[in-house]
């Protein structure tokens, strides 16, 4: 399945330069995108379709296991060139389409029928190339439900910070950074509300960048948050981040030895060995039913990652 493959570090890398394309084919990140879209300037957008179709036709490949391609959104006019160029020469290489500045659902079903048609003309299976749709105005953030659910195809949702601080009119200039003057984390409710959204449909959900390629430490903290909600990765910009990133959206082995733990000792108790117990006590905690899913989620993220 498309969803259990790991995105803890998805790449950006811009679709324009060869010089960064072939770094990303060997760094251990878990997905690559290359991007169409804002790294690309407008009159340099069908050279670097060009580029990356003959990019990804290189048998070079990546180590990522997982590559995508980030079309423009259905608001410029580019769209459907780059998915007919893209998919039509070079489709059977990429795993899934990054759609940006999604507002509704129609941006996804658009997206789906020009894949479904594409797909055919090809000769394969309708729905082998999944979509992550980018949550990055206002708009899309109010629709996110209705986004979540409106196509088989979708993998992930990805919170876009750049472009939603602009569309909140946010204080800052520094993408991914917490805007100066307010005292609480100004992205704690689009996060929590595209999470929320994303695992009602059984989606990834992927924190955006930090632009700050210098401040490793801000990149960390903003990792640890987004981690510590549930988030299952975040983009990187620099491989500076990407060692930090992997750690980060990673499990780590004393929580995964006590979520082993807790698996272990609750399957045992409410076996008839263990008498039929329903709630049970491990490292001086109670543990029932939620507190074994929890574990178990954990457990089969960890198992993802790696």
């Amino acid at each position: 399945m498309r969803t259990s493959l790991p995105r803890r570090t998805v790449l950006a890398v811009p679709g324009s330069s060869q010089r960064f394309i072939a770094k990303s084919r060997l760094l251990d990140v878990d997905a690559v995108f290359l991007d169409l879209e804002d790294a690309v300037a407008p009159g340099a957008k069908a050279e670097a379709r060009d580029r990356i179709v003959t990019e990804l036709t290189d048998p070079a490949g990546w180590t990522a296991p997982c590559v995508t391609v980030r079309v423009n959104d259905w608001t410029s006019a580019w769209t459907v060139s780059d998915l007919t160029q893209i998919v039509g020469e070079a489709g059977d290489r990429i795993d899934a389409i990054v759609l940006p500045k999604v507002t509704g659902p129609d941006h996804v079903r658009a997206t789906d029928l020009v894949l479904t048609q594409l797909e055919r003309e090809a000769g394969w299976t309708p729905g082998r190339i999944g979509i992550e749709a980018q949550i990055e105005e206002a708009h899309g953030l109010l629709n996110v439900a209705a986004i979540a659910a409106s196509s088989p195809r979708l993998v992930s949702l990805v919170f876009g910070p750049g472009d939603f601080m602009a569309s909140m009119g946010m204080g800052g200039l520094s993408v991914g950074s917490q805007p100066a003057g307010y005292p609480a984390d100004a992205f704690h409710h689009a996060l929590m509300t595209i999470l929320v959204a994303a695992r009602a449909h059984g989606l990834q959900a992927i924190d955006g960048p930090f632009v700050g390629i210098r401040d490793l430490d801000g990149f960390v903290a903003s990792a640890r948050k987004a981690a510590a909600l549930g988030y299952d990765g975040k983009w990187v910009l620099h491989p500076d981040q990407v060692d930090a990133g992997n750690e980060i959206f990673t499990p780590g082995e004393a929580v995964l030895d006590r979520a082993s733990r807790i698996v272990e000792a609750y399957e045992k108790a409410v076996s008839s060995t263990g008498g039929f117990t329903g709630a049970i006590e491990v490292d001086q905690e109670m543990v029932d039913e939620a507190g074994v899913k929890l574990a178990s989620t954990l457990l089969a993220k960890a198992r993802r990652a790696r």
